[in-house]
């Protein structure tokens, strides 16, 4: 089962202010810990939303939406891309997860979509065939 930690954004990390060197060694120390026990897969920091951009779909029309965006509470910061037995498991990880804010905040969890939750089709196998969204 894999999962994302998701680390919601704040002010600051949309100011592009760096979090302080103490984070910086809580998060690898906690990385490192996931990586020994083969639970990681990926994880990174995301740039401020004013250095990306949303594609908006509407009939059938694309429209590019520069940022920044304003709605910081709806904006990811960063994420840990983890792959554990059981849920349970992920939930003992995102409760030791560091306190990424160094105050009030909160981080999301959601468990990814794997190829056997959905049902046998021809698109499925096409993404089986790519190995896209699965792990195996």
């Amino acid at each position: 089962m894999r999962f994302m930690i998701i680390v919601k954004a704040t002010q600051d990390s949309e100011a592009d202010a760096m979090p302080p060197e103490e984070l910086f060694g809580e998060m690898a120390t906690y990385h490192e810990e996931l990586a020994q026990a083969g639970a990681l897969l990926d994880a990174s920091g995301l740039q401020p939303s004013s250095k990306g951009w949303r594609i908006r779909y509407s009939g059938g029309k694309r429209t590019v939406i520069d940022g920044p965006f304003a709605e910081t509470k709806e904006l990811i910061a960063g994420y840990t891309l983890i792959e554990v037995k059981s849920k349970e498991e992920a939930l003992e990880w995102s409760k030791r997860f560091p306190n990424p804010y160094g105050a009030d905040g909160e981080i999301e969890v959601r468990r990814l979509y794997e190829l056997e939750d959905f049902g046998p089709s021809e698109a499925i196998e096409r993404f089986r065939e790519l190995q896209v969204g699965t792990q195996g």
